[in-house]
């Protein structure tokens, strides 16, 4: 098996447990400590794990605002489950982790959306995290991690088999 750092797999546990939340709503949260447990031993990534899960989940509204405020002419409930998960958990990490770099949550917001959606995923990720950045730190210069051009891409098709976890 191939080593993860351990950040990494964190946010991948987090976003399984917020697709969960998002499938089969609030109820499961009572479930996320032993669902952190099943698949992992290591108490620094659960830890990592359950705070983007709280931090996310808490501030679903607002992240979902955010959002929906540059993913202009797409209804966030008409994207693809895993792509809306990566795009709330990476937003969370933007504007609420002043110790991850930008570049940080979104470069690993494009690896989550092109491992666990579609090949398309990582460039419509990758393109409203950056207007997301943009927005939140007007004054900064957001071409480290952009898209270079100003188009949108497609969202990935909400297709089950695609979205495997």
């Amino acid at each position: 098996m191939v080593a993860i750092k351990k950040r990494t797999r964190a946010r991948e546990l987090a976003l399984q447990f917020l697709y969960q939340i998002d499938l089969l709503g609030e109820e499961v949260i009572p479930d996320m400590v032993s669902f952190l447990a099943l698949d992992e031993t290591d108490s620094e990534i659960v830890k990592f794990a359950q705070s983007l899960i709280e931090g996310t989940n808490s501030r679903r509204q607002t992240l979902d605002e955010q959002i929906r405020n540059v993913a202009q002419n797409w209804d966030i409930h008409r994207m693809a489950v895993i792509d809306r998960n990566v795009l709330r958990l990476a937003a969370y990490e933007l504007l609420y982790c002043d110790d991850i770099p930008p570049k940080v949550a979104i470069n690993e917001a494009i690896e989550l959306g092109k491992r666990y959606s579609t090949a398309n995923s990582g460039a419509f990720i990758n393109g409203i995290l950056d207007k997301i950045k943009s927005n939140a730190s007007p004054d900064e210069d957001g071409g480290d991690a952009a898209a270079s051009d100003a188009t949108e891409p497609e969202p990935a098709e909400d297709a089950p088999a695609t979205e495997g976890a």
